[in-house]
C-alpha cells in the first residue's frame, strides 16, 4: 500500500512553508515574509500515528493572475491537488477571508478531493475565535484554528486530516501483477519505451487512468505474464514557459515510485547522466525500491570499444549511492535490448523479495567480523551478537549490538557489501536496523 498524499494549497503569504515545516518537523521549505518565495513544490515523509504520509508543499495560488512566475506556481498547485488523497487549505485569520480564497475554494471544490479547512495564525483562541468563524462562509467545512508559527493546534489539523486517508484496499494487496514505474527528466523517451514496448507484444490489456494518481497505468504481456508500467510521462511542458522542468517532475515521480515495485530511471544517453537524474534516483532509493538505470538513446551515440565501459564509470560516479542499481543500454526508436528489461525486472523482483536463513547470516557475519574487526572507541569494542532479516521489498536486517554509537556507517557498508558478495541482491538496496542489546 502506498503513502497517502497530503498537499498544503492557499494563496501566497497564508503560511504554507511554515505549516509544511511544523509537520515535517524540520525547516525543509525556504520561509520568507514575501509572497511567491516557494515557486518550487517541495516533499517531505511524515508520520502521524504510527501512519506514514507524503506531505506536499505549494506554490501560492494566485486564480487570476498573468504573471508569469504566478502562474506556472498555481499549474503546479494544480498538479499536488490532482495527485493527492487529501488536501488541507490554509487561510489567514489576520488578513480575513479574501476574494482569493473564495476562488481558490471553487477550484478545489471542483476537484473532489477531501479538503480540511485551516485557518492559520490563531496565537490566540480566545483573541481570534471569533474571526475564525468567517471562514464557514467559504462552504468548505468546519475551520481548523491552528498557529503554524507556534505549533498550536497541528494535533487537531492532523487528526482531521487522518479520518480521510484511504484505508487498505484488499483488490489492490491480491494484485500480483509487478509494478514498474518510468521515470526521469522530461523528454528522456520514458513514453516511447512504453510504446515500443507494448507495439513489439501488441496486447495493451487495458488503458487505466490511475485512480487520482496524474500517471496512466499500462498493463503489457510478455511470456503469459502481466506487467503493470507506471507512466509519468505526463510531465512535459504544458506552455511555452521557458522554465525549469524540474519543479513538475518530482510529486509526479513520488507518486509514481510508491506504487511501484521497480522503478526505472531513463537517462538521455546524448546529455549524460545529470544531477536531476540524481535527484529522481535519490527518490526510489530513499524508498528501498528496487532499481534499474535504462540508457535510452544508445543508438544515437558514436561508439568505440570503451563507450560503455565509461558512460557505466560516470553513471556509478555521479549515482554513487547506488552501487546495486542495474545498468541498460537501450533505444526505444531501434528496440534495442528493451525486451531485455523484462528479465532484469523478473532479477530485480526475485532479489526484493529474497529471505535468508538466519543461520546463514550469521555464518557470513561471523566470517565477515574475524575478517575486519569491528571499530572501538576508548577502549569499549563494539560486538555483535547476531542478525537476522526481519522483511523484503526492501530486503532488511537488524543487527544486535551491544552499543549503537560504536556501529560506524562504514562497518554497516562493510557487512552489506559481504551479504551482496554471497548473495548478490542486484538491483535491490538493503535496509539495516541497528539494535542494542545488554550483555549477558
Amino acid at each position: 500500500m502506498s503513502k497517502p498524499i497530503v498537499a498544503v494549497v492557499g494563496r501566497p503569504n497564508v503560511g504554507k512553508s511554515t505549516l509544511f515545516n511544523a509537520i515535517a518537523g524540520s525547516n525543509i521549505s525556504i520561509v520568507k515574509d514575501t509572497p511567491g518565495v516557494t515557486r518550487d513544490r517541495i516533499y517531505a515523509d511524515c508520520n502521524w500515528l504510527n501512519t506514514t504520509f507524503t506531505l506536499i508543499d505549494t506554490g501560492g495560488i494566485e486564480p487570476d493572475s498573468g504573471d508569469v512566475i504566478l502562474s506556472q506556481m498555481r499549474a503546479q498547485a494544480q498538479i499536488a491537488i490532482d495527485t493527492a488523497d487529501v488536501i488541507i487549505f490554509l487561510t489567514d485569520v489576520r488578513q480575513g477571508m479574501q476574494d482569493a480564497d473564495t476562488k481558490v475554494a471553487d477550484m478545489l471544490r471542483r476537484s473532489r478531493k477531501p479538503v480540511i479547512l485551516a485557518v492559520n495564525k490563531v496565537d490566540s483562541f480566545q483573541k481570534f475565535m471569533a474571526d475564525v468563524y468567517e471562514f464557514y462562509n467559504l462552504g468548505i467545512g468546519d475551520p481548523v484554528p491552528i498557529s503554524a508559527a507556534s505549533r498550536l493546534g497541528i494535533g487537531d489539523l492532523l487528526e482531521a486530516v487522518a479520518k480521510h486517508f484511504p484505508q487498505g484496499n484488499e483488490e489492490e494487496a491480491e494484485d500480483e501483477r509487478p509494478r514498474v514505474a518510468i521515470v526521469g527528466k522530461p523528454n528522456v523517451g520514458k513514453s516511447s519505451i512504453i510504446n515500443r514496448l507494448t507495439g513489439e507484444d501488441r496486447v495493451i490489456v487495458s488503458n487505466i487512468a490511475g485512480t487520482t494518481r496524474d500517471a496512466i497505468d499500462t498493463v503489457v504481456r510478455h511470456n503469459k505474464k502481466d506487467y503493470v508500467f507506471i507512466d509519468t510521462a505526463g510531465l512535459r511542458r504544458k506552455s511555452k514557459v521557458k522554465e525549469d522542468l524540474e519543479r513538475y517532475s518530482i510529486i509526479r515521480t513520488v507518486t509514481a515510485v510508491e506504487r511501484a515495485d521497480v522503478v526505472i530511471v531513463v537517462i538521455d544517453a546524448t546529455e549524460g547522466v545529470t544531477e536531476q537524474d540524481a535527484k529522481i534516483a535519490g527518490i526510489a532509493h530513499d524508498r528501498g525500491k528496487g532499481i534499474i538505470i535504462a540508457v535510452n538513446k544508445w543508438d544515437a551515440i558514436e561508439k568505440d570499444n570503451n563507450t560503455v565501459k565509461k558512460f557505466t564509470e560516470k553513471i556509478r560516479l555521479i549515482l554513487s549511492f547506488l552501487p546495486y542499481a542495474e545498468i541498460m543500454f537501450v533505444s526505444a526508436v531501434s528496440g534495442q535490448r528493451l525486451l531485455k528489461m523484462f528479465d532484469m525486472i523478473d532479477t530485480v523482483i526475485e532479489n526484493q523479495n529474497l529471505r535468508i536463513a538466519t543461520g546463514v547470516l550469521n555464518e557470513i557475519l561471523t566470517e565477515a567480523v574475524a575478517l575486519q574487526q569491528p571499530p572501538s572507541d576508548r577502549g569499549r569494542r563494539l560486538k555483535i551478537f547476531y542478525m537476522t532479516q526481519v522483511s523484503v521489498k526492501p530486503p532488511t536486517f537488524v543487527l544486535f549490538v551491544n552499543d549503537k554509537e560504536l556501529m560506524h556507517y562504514s562497518y554497516t557498508r562493510y557487512i552489506e557489501n559481504r551479504i551482496r558478495e554471497a548473495f548478490g541482491f542486484r538491483g535491490t538496496s538493503l535496509k539495516f536496523i541497528i539494535r542494542e542489546r545488554k550483555e549477558k
